[in-house]
């Protein structure tokens, strides 16, 4: 069940949308359902064939984030489906939450659910992507809903493609609201040619000298964990590294959380017996000095999380394990593409995977000439205009306590 602020339906003076608004309530098949009573194996299937890699809605990824994540649990499910072939079949699917929920904003609209990953692109099978597109709008709608909010999608993927073609038969158009270029990883190209190119002579004969420091305190290994059972010794790793260095000093390292912990934890183990999920270690000797989570979907890859022991900053640990990851991803076949998902500007991984991946938040009116869409389209932009310059306070304020 979801609440979506609105002008109708009966209200619940318990929920803050109540106080507020009224919101439309809606449950069962008829519109939306809990995420956790998907058939996970229908989901999978459908994964399987989706037209555009995510795998950040990945069952075994999703469901684990609904059961535990802080503040990421009780998710609904956006579903489409297709009986063309006389059983039902799910071809389109996008975890979501209320407007309310996502930005505090008391209005009609739908948002796909973040899943600790900043890609939510909606699964929509590749042999069905309009009916799946024009099925989820269609659920949407019936939900009470006058728009949807896809963030953190490529904008020239195929879902948004697909997504696209649908409106304009309608006689609509997406509104891109907030883009942004982030790293990427070519993997068909060569690897030796590839880091050439990014980073010049010089600085990896740099990087060379700081691996040969490294080996000081011990020969350097680079191991990718892949089944179950050494997928879950090397997260402890994992978990440990990341908790030693500034995320755990800032207090938002998975483990700092026993819902976090949890869900990684069920995911990551979960992901592994499909192939779906790799924790790359690289040590010194006997130390781990960076370690890394991988996810990976069809042909894409999505560089998780990458923890680092900071005794090690000046080698350049997560550097090092980068380039090692690198040459993994660039000798995998079954790997086209890899994405960094860091922020536009990331000192790391820009120099050296030098493709860029264009993500952007998009609203999807769901009728023509309705006013509301407008005034979602307004809020959300007051919104973005009021938060941007506070996000850029705190960068700097965290900037200066670097120096200090």
């Amino acid at each position: 069940m979801i609440e979506l602020a609105a002008s109708a339906s009966v209200t619940r003076a318990s929920t803050p949308e109540a106080a507020i608004g009224r919101p439309v309530t809606t449950s069962g098949s008829d519109a939306l359902s809990a995420l956790a009573s998907v058939d996970a194996d229908r989901w999978r299937a459908l994964a399987g064939e989706a037209c555009e890699p995510n795998g950040f809605y990945l069952p075994d990824w999703a469901l684990a984030i609904d059961a535990f994540a802080r503040g990421r649990t009780g998710l609904s499910a956006l579903a489409a489906w297709s009986d063309t072939s006389g059983s039902p079949r799910l071809i389109g699917l996008m975890p979501a939450i209320s407007l309310w929920r996502a930005s505090k904003i008391p209005l009609p609209a739908l948002v796909s659910a973040e899943a600790y990953g900043t890609v939510r692109t909606p699964l929509l099978d590749r042999a069905a992507a309009d009916e799946a597109a024009q099925e989820l709008m269609r659920r949407a709608r019936d939900a009470g809903a006058r728009a949807l909010i896809l963030r953190d999608t490529p904008l020239d993927g195929a879902a948004m493609t697909t997504f696209s073609r649908v409106l304009d038969a309608r006689g609509l158009r997406p509104a891109v609201l907030h883009s942004r270029a982030r790293a990427c990883l070519d993997a068909t190209r060569d690897t030796d040619e590839l880091l050439h190119d990014a980073l010049g002579p010089k600085k990896l004969k740099e990087l060379r000298r700081q691996r040969r420091r490294l080996a000081e305190h011990g020969a350097v290994t680079f191991d990718v964990a892949r089944t179950p059972d050494d997928v879950a010794r090397a997260l402890e790793v994992f978990l440990t590294l990341e908790t030693g260095g500034w995320k755990g000093g800032r207090g938002t390292a998975l483990l700092q959380s026993e819902g976090d912990a949890a869900f990684i934890r069920r995911a990551a183990r979960l992901l592994a017996g499909h192939n779906q999920c790799e924790i790359a270690t690289l040590h010194a000797g006997m130390t781990p000095v960076a370690a890394a989570i991988i996810v990976r979907h069809q042909d894409r890859a999505f560089y998780f999380k990458l923890g680092v022991d900071e005794r090690f900053a000046k080698l350049s640990p997560g550097v090092q394990l980068t380039l090692d990851l690198t040459r993994h991803f660039c000798a995998d076949p079954a790997i086209t593409m890899v994405d960094s998902l860091a922020a536009s500007d990331h000192p790391m991984i820009n120099p050296i995977w030098r493709g860029r991946l264009v993500i952007g938040d998009v609203l999807i009116p769901l009728a023509r000439h309705d006013p509301m869409v407008a005034l979602i389209h307004a809020a959300l932009i007051v919104r973005q205009a009021i938060r941007a310059p506070a996000r850029r306070a705190v960068h700097l304020i965290r900037g200066l306590k670097k120096l200090r």
